[in-house]
């Protein structure tokens, strides 16, 4: 099969990976990729959001799968751009319809959804302009931490936790008075904190039926020690020590199974990946927020944890026969640490030279994965905040981090950072 990766980040890179090594798959091109997916298939120069040419480009190069992996694509209506037009409407697209990414696209869309199933999640109210003094009132009144998030995509910078009322006050006026983050933020939601560890789920569904395909704890904070400001993952690991059968099969009956459920009563047309944001609080588990693709930097652990093949997957999902597909995941724990430019989450320079990334020097049990990186005369220079990820595997956690660590400490450019400490809960 021929088969279209849309996105440039280390999702794409770990995706595009993952995909050249199927045996179903033909040619690989990836719109627009960067210099780590170019190893695995053909970079092209389009857009994720330039849907016209994506089709000249489908038709010209007979495309039998698209795979969508940022959400912005997904959220303005790639799947639907595809079904509707009797040239495309063939092609396997692996993602949502537009009216199903508000799962991920309207915070308030989705806790609704989770109120309407039963599915177990924070409690929340949501405001806009028109309400604001009574968002003020209710901010007053609640108790802290609280969590303010704006509602529509904000490239995963619009949620803030306050420890106090008037700093809570003074970021719900930035969002909604001062427009800090667009139109996503003109309605923002407010939950109730809390307090307890994070763990993505991954799953693969038809909208029906859905596989399991890993799972994986994140790293947002900048600073070692979960401190300084959010980023868009510093690293992660898998599995997790405490996701365990019994929690496992706690996620699966109080939180997939009414999601699936839920997208069928709603007559949500879903094919593709959820990542459900969990949190655990007292062995069980809650929702804190859904995605409508896979997330980033967690792909580069579920991806290389994964056996099954996961073209054959997407062919499953389309053909009705997910239900009957096998999915069995290497012995190994994997984790991914992150090296980012100096100054992000803010501010930051590109076009710093990377040295270190010749093959000669990695470790048989681990892999760079780019992500911010372009090819320059001089050679790859940075491209990005978040640069490259080295997921890489062990025994253990302690011992995964450790080999990541060891390459990273071989791969230099100016002003590069990473976190030291990915995986520190998992160390004994």
């Amino acid at each position: 099969m021929n088969i279209l990766l849309l996105g440039s980040g280390g999702r794409e890179h770990a995706l595009a990976w993952k995909m050249s090594k199927s045996q179903h798959c033909d040619q690989l091109f990836i719109a627009p990729g960067n210099t780590g997916t170019a190893l695995h298939g053909t970079n092209i120069n389009i857009a994720v959001n330039d849907f016209e040419a994506q089709k000249k480009f489908c038709i010209e190069k007979q495309i039998n799968i698209v795979v969508v992996g940022p959400e912005e694509p997904l959220v303005n209506g790639v799947y639907d751009f595809f079904k509707k037009d009797n040239s495309l409407k063939n092609i396997i697209v692996v993602g949502p319809s537009k009216e199903a990414a508000q799962l991920e696209g309207s915070k308030a869309f989705s806790k609704k959804f989770m109120q309407w199933h039963n599915i177990p999640t924070a409690a929340y109210a949501e405001f806009t302009k028109d309400t604001f003094e009574e968002g003020k009132k209710y901010i007053t009144q609640h108790s802290l931490p609280i969590v303010l998030k704006a509602d529509g995509l904000a490239a995963g910078k619009g949620v803030v936790i306050c420890n106090n009322h008037n700093e809570a006050l003074q970021a719900f006026e930035e969002m909604i008075i001062n427009k800090q983050f667009g139109d996503a933020s003109s309605k923002v939601v407010i939950e109730e904190f809390l307090s307890g560890i994070e763990v993505s789920v991954f799953v693969l569904t038809d909208g029906k039926e859905y596989q399991i395909i890993g799972h994986a704890k994140d790293y947002k904070r900048i600073g070692e020690g979960d401190t300084g400001l959010n980023t868009g993952g510093m690293g992660c690991v898998t599995p997790i020590p405490f996701v365990d059968d019994l929690f496992m099969q706690k996620v699966e009956e109080k939180i997939i199974k009414p999601t699936i459920n839920g997208l069928a009563k709603e007559n949500l047309e879903y094919y593709g990946f959820i990542f459900f944001g969990l949190i655990n609080v007292n062995s069980e588990p809650l929702v804190i927020e859904y995605n409508c693709r896979m997330g980033d930097p967690e792909t580069e652990v579920v991806m290389p944890r994964l056996n099954t093949d996961i073209v054959a997957l997407f062919a499953a999902m389309d053909n009705g026969t997910l239900a009957d597909a096998n999915i069995s995941f290497n012995d190994a724990s994997f984790a991914t640490v992150v090296a980012v430019s100096g100054g992000y989450p803010g501010e930051y320079i590109k076009n710093k030279l990377i040295s270190g990334l010749q093959t000669e020097q990695l470790n048989k049990n681990a892999i760079v994965f780019h992500a911010g990186t372009k090819q320059a005369e001089q050679g790859i220079v940075t491209n990005g905040g978040r640069v490259l990820a080295v997921t890489a595997s062990g025994k253990n956690i302690k011992e995964a981090v450790i080999i990541s660590k060891e390459i990273l400490n071989n791969i230099s450019f100016e002003g590069m950072y990473f976190r030291k400490d990915i995986g520190y809960e998992f160390e004994s």
